[in-house]
């Protein structure tokens, strides 16, 4: 338990959330590695999207060391993170219609492939179209989002549907409305938010159980290393020569 500060109230609530995804959502993580397992070893290629603060577990999986080298972060111009100027911009471009359509007619994914979206409220057009178009696509598709956002809160999307309607597999982050896990009667509004913590450890699980399934399989699964260790760069231009056609981010 904590010391009752709110630091020690803090990492309390992110643990008690990621207990509760372990046990809640085994079955899910589960069978979202073996999507991903079934995909790379069917010769399909990987891709992770999120945009805004949610790009940042997309981020994560994508050129990682112990991570799948066949990730690949499928980019939305403006939406990636809080770079762009104004800030702002970025949450606007996740309500503008046809915008996934347009980024996915045009990215390097086809039918086969296999395509984690990452969004919090899973309730703006960004999301809820890229998975609807990655699908009729023939593309597979997890979702990692937290499910209370379409109990509680109202669709963005024409179709008053949300990105849990479009997926294959769907995660659920347990994340509360508003991302907020502590108040403080001295404090005018919720703060201090988990969802980038659940989130991340959510999508590490997944590799982990996709690179465990490839290797019970007897396929060596295409890990990336550290540069930081010794060996670890030519490991790495190894892995990245062989599997050259199925990574984007070195080109």
């Amino acid at each position: 338990m904590s010391d009752g500060t709110p630091a020690g109230e803090f990492l309390d609530a992110a643990i008690g959330l990621l207990r509760r995804v372990r046990d809640e959502e085994s079955e899910g993580v589960a069978a979202a590695g073996v999507l991903l397992a079934d995909t790379v070893e069917a010769g399909g290629r990987l891709f992770a999207f999120g945009a805004g603060h949610s790009s940042l577990a997309a981020q994560d999986v994508v050129y990682r060391a112990g991570g799948l080298a066949l990730m690949n972060l499928l980019a939305v111009p403006g939406a990636v993170g809080v770079d762009v100027m104004p800030a702002t911009l970025g949450s606007a471009l996740e309500r503008v219609d046809g915008l996934a359509a347009a980024v996915l007619d045009t990215a390097p994914i086809e039918s086969g492939d296999a395509l984690v979206i990452i969004s919090l409220s899973g309730r703006n057009a960004l999301p809820v179209e890229m998975a609807s178009h990655a699908r009729a696509k023939g593309v597979r598709v997890i979702g990692v989002t937290s499910v209370a956002y379409a109990r509680e809160t109202t669709s963005r999307n024409a179709s008053g549907t949300y990105l849990k309607d479009h997926c294959d597999i769907v995660l659920d982050s347990k994340i509360a409305v508003g991302d907020a896990e502590l108040t403080l009667d001295t404090v005018p509004a919720p703060f201090a938010p988990a969802s980038t913590v659940v989130t991340a450890a959510l999508l590490q699980a997944v590799m982990a159980t996709a690179a465990a399934t490839l290797a019970a399989r007897g396929f060596q699964p295409p890990l990336l290393r550290s540069g930081n260790v010794d060996g670890g760069h030519e490991w790495n231009r190894r892995i990245m020569e062989e599997y050259r056609d199925r990574i984007f981010y070195q080109r």
